[in-house]
């Protein structure tokens, strides 16, 4: 299985203290996904993120309607926290993120690892422009949230 890596930085100019607690709180992923993939999350009740905390969504991607589950594989407040895919759109998808804080400046990591399934070309089509889209988006999203 060919494996693919997406890498994102952002420095916010606002402590880790004020950063952290917004991606702690799973249905703020909502505000940091384009409107065009019609995210919903399908787990009901409050969530509390925890290693092994399980999360349904819905999407729809390139019209097609999509069904996602992560589960937070690891939960390190306020250093870090990974999600995989357990069953969704990649053939792998293992989302970390790390955050660091330097002199009231917090830096949002994203790694992500990933594979599909249709290969090279499918990737270079779909994929690959998709995942920019929507990085960009969290970019801006982030950036009027926090205004950085």
């Amino acid at each position: 299985m060919r494996t693919y890596t997406l890498q994102a930085e952002q420095r916010i100019a606002r402590p880790l203290g004020e950063i952290f607690p917004f991606f702690a709180e799973p249905r703020n992923l909502e505000r940091l996904t384009p409107p065009w993939l019609r995210f919903e999350i399908l787990t009901p009740g409050r969530l509390e993120m925890r290693a092994g905390l399980l999360i349904d969504y819905r999407i729809r991607l390139h019209g097609l309607p999509l069904r996602w589950q992560s589960e937070i594989t690891v939960w390190d407040p306020p250093r870090r926290f990974i999600d995989e895919q357990r069953r969704g759109p990649y053939r792998l998808w293992i989302h970390e993120h790390t955050f660091e804080e330097s002199q009231g400046v917090t830096t949002v990591r994203d790694c992500v690892n990933y594979a599909v399934f249709g290969g090279a070309m499918i990737r270079r089509l779909f994929v690959a422009p998709d995942l920019e889209r929507i990085f960009s988006f969290r970019r801006e999203a982030l950036q009027q949230l926090f205004g950085s």
